[in-house]
């Protein structure tokens, strides 16, 4: 039987449907080509679009390997030009693969001069991060339908990525150890032809000699017993950053308002008391006093958010804002043990596990944003217990032993003077009236330290000890040769002094 030879089937013309009408990633071939020609004819071109544009901004694979070559030629500050790039091309073996001279002369033939260059790279770079986004949102929309998935770590992963589009630094899976030595070596470079330290000055001298300053990345516990002045510490700190070395500081106040918190800043700042500020009774010379000296402090880059319990989630969102919209360059935490950890609490409830994982996320925020993280925390009550000196040690850190774990710095604030003592427990016995500690317990790149400071207790201010006493000492000499400058008669040493017979001057 002879068998039929099916029919076609017809298709209407309607439902044909050109490939023009189909969803292509965002992209601009024309202005990539441009680009790149325009780099190998003109100099300028290249410095104007370096710092705009990365290889991956680069729809075409064959593209990404010419704008590669040409940024390794500029880093090494050499020539560019169109046998240059075909030579380090060949050399790699991807000459071939970019379509050989060929391609390299239609692109220089493509454009005449590197005018709107960087308009074009811009364009460029839109056009990935529109790729960017369409490629985080599939991931989101995955992950959504993921019914094992938690919520809250669904929305801190999307953040995250989206942060890292915003900032232009988009995470690598690894680097190799020659990209990283580079790194390191640059960075070294850097730091010894720049003045100062390597790190933020916090304006106490000897504090800023042992840390050279806060380092990037780092968390930082300062801990102490309430009532020590941890507040306090970090009140006149963060003053002297902003005030001083015009440092954005980003203070989140879980215990105190935001309205209380910058009184005491006034406070410290002006030299009037707290309790004036909060009465209002000031003189007509302390209302002009605190008028001109508020003036510093209010156009001080200084962020503070009070908001009660704040989540570790919440928190690295607002981080995350303030780096990118204020270019904060540290972030104070006050205090540890006032936070959550949100909704997303798989501890079961142990409020250890709780703080340790608080704790890491802290770290990790410092790692994200490379900015330090000041956390203030709270010891337990074995100082209290403890005879001798009571000098807090790392095992009186409250909740957990992850704090101690994770930080690179556990500080300690200490002042005899809470525990009615009225001399330090050197050698010496030192009187210790209006003076604190800071004892640097680890340090996980550097050397321990106990720093004494001067603690002023009406204005909940520290500052350099010898800064202070000097001053003090000074203003007091002259007041005495204001009243007398040449005296007719010779007085005894224990009379000038006040001493008694049984006292030693020194």
């Amino acid at each position: 039987m002879e068998k039929k030879n099916p029919m076609p089937p017809i298709v209407s013309p309607s439902t044909v449907v050109p490939l023009e009408r189909g969803k292509l990633p965002p992209q601009v071939i024309d202005f990539e080509e441009v680009v790149l020609g325009a780099m190998m004819i003109d100099k300028k071109g290249i410095d104007d679009v370096i710092d705009i544009l990365h290889p991956d901004a680069f729809y075409e694979m064959k593209h990404q390997e010419i704008y590669r070559v040409i940024y390794d030629l500029f880093q090494e500050s050499k020539p560019i030009d169109l046998l240059t790039v075909s030579n380090a091309l060949r050399k790699n073996a991807k000459l071939d693969l970019v379509g050989g001279d060929f391609h390299l002369i239609r692109l220089t033939q493509k454009v005449a001069s590197s005018a709107h260059i960087e308009y074009h790279a811009r364009i460029i770079l839109q056009k990935y991060i529109q790729r960017r986004l369409i490629s985080i949102s599939s991931d989101i929309i995955e992950n959504a339908y993921d019914e094992t998935a938690d919520v809250f770590d669904l929305l801190d992963n999307a953040e995250a990525k989206l942060f890292e589009v915003t900032q232009g630094n988009l995470k690598k899976s690894s680097e190799g150890a020659s990209d990283l030595v580079k790194q390191a070596l640059t960075k070294i470079q850097e730091i010894s032809n720049k003045e100062g330290m390597s790190g933020l000055a916090t304006g106490f001298t000897k504090l800023d000699a042992i840390t050279s300053g806060w380092q990037p990345s780092d968390l930082i516990i300062i801990a102490a017993r309430p009532g020590m002045g941890k507040t306090a510490f970090v009140i006149s700190m963060a003053k002297n950053m902003a005030i001083d070395f015009n440092h954005a500081v980003a203070v989140f106040s879980l215990e105190m308002s935001s309205v209380q918190l910058i009184t005491r800043m006034i406070s410290s700042e002006t030299g009037l008391t707290s309790e004036k500020l909060r009465k209002g009774n000031l003189e007509p010379h302390e209302w002009e006093q605190l008028n001109v000296k508020v003036k510093r402090l209010s156009d001080a880059p200084i962020f503070i958010d009070d908001t009660p319990s704040l989540s570790i989630f919440d928190l690295r969102a607002k981080a995350r804002r303030l780096v990118s919209q204020h270019n904060v360059r540290i972030i104070v935490i006050d205090y540890l043990q006032l936070m959550t950890a949100g909704n997303n609490n798989k501890g079961g409830g142990n409020r250890e596990q709780e703080i340790s994982m608080i704790s890491r996320n802290l770290k990790a925020l410092a790692k994200e944003l490379e900015v330090p993280v000041i956390a203030l925390s709270q010891l337990s009550r074995a100082v209290e217990t403890r005879g001798g000196s009571k000098r807090p040690l790392l095992s009186d850190l409250r909740e957990s032993g992850a704090i101690e774990q994770d930080a690179d710095i556990v500080s300690f604030i200490f002042r005899p003077e809470y525990y009615g003592m009225t001399e330090w427990d050197d050698d010496d016995h030192t009187p210790c009236e209006g003076q604190g500690e800071f004892i640097i317990a680890k340090h996980r790149n550097g050397g321990l330290d106990n720093i004494r400071l001067k603690f002023t207790g009406h204005l909940a201010k520290f500052s350099d000890l010898e800064e202070g006493f000097s001053s003090e000492f000074q203003s007091s000499m002259n007041t005495d040769f204001a009243e007398d400058v040449f005296p007719d008669t010779r007085i005894e040493p224990k009379d000038a002094f006040g001493m008694g017979e049984d006292d030693v001057p020194f």
